[in-house]
């Protein structure tokens, strides 16, 4: 029988207390029961195995994340907006790293709920597109676009890849303002409608 008060609610925040603390790479079955006061065997009937626990860190993050993007976009548009997203995102990665790190990988076959939860970070993003006149196809790659510069300076950022004294938060803003006047030219939105933007994974 199933531990009383214990749940999958409760087993995932563990599990992304680990991983913020500790690294993605400790999150066990061990590690999460521990933290929790029970045996091993008990978490299985919340989780399958390792793997269940990472994708309970992985839909909690995606779903946070998702949340914080639309906190930060409300009241704003266009480029004031994608701004405002990107600065969250790094605020998100940078105070939990182990549940950002569970978000990079696009969900696999079968694994419906992850999915959901990437689409609707790429909904809120595609929403902050639209006023810009990108759409389609090309949100699709303006996405990709705002998340790999994005990923990539918090990537260099929490490991020490910027050396030179001048201050990084004004390196991400000058990147944020280049990126989003690229994301508003007309190159960019020149195509029309086009095909609806398809969400594959987080991008």
């Amino acid at each position: 029988m199933p531990r009383r008060g214990l749940d999958a609610g409760r087993v995932a925040e563990a599990a992304a207390t680990i991983a913020d603390r500790d690294g993605l790479a400790a999150v066990t079955l061990a590690a999460v029961a521990a933290r929790l006061g029970v045996r091993s065997p008990s978490l299985y009937h919340h989780v399958d195995g390792r793997d269940g626990l990472l994708r309970l860190v992985a839909l909690r993050a995606l779903r946070e994340l998702a949340q914080v993007l639309r906190t930060a976009a409300v009241g704003r548009a266009g480029a004031d907006a994608l701004g405002a997203a990107a600065h969250a995102y790094r605020r998100y990665a940078r105070e939990h790293p182990g549940r950002y790190a569970a978000t990079l990988a696009a969900p696999r076959p079968g694994e419906d709920d992850l999915r959901d939860a990437a689409a609707e970070t790429i909904a809120v993003l595609q929403a902050i597109l639209t006023p810009l006149g990108v759409r389609g196809d090309d949100a699709v790659h303006a996405i990709r676009a705002w998340r790999s510069a994005v990923h990539g300076f918090v990537t260099l950022e929490a490991a020490g890849g910027f050396g030179l004294p001048a201050d990084r938060d004004a390196s991400f803003a000058r990147l944020i303002g280049l990126l989003a006047a690229g994301l508003a030219s007309p190159t960019l939105s020149r195509g029309g409608p086009g095909r609806p933007a398809r969400p594959p994974g987080p991008g």
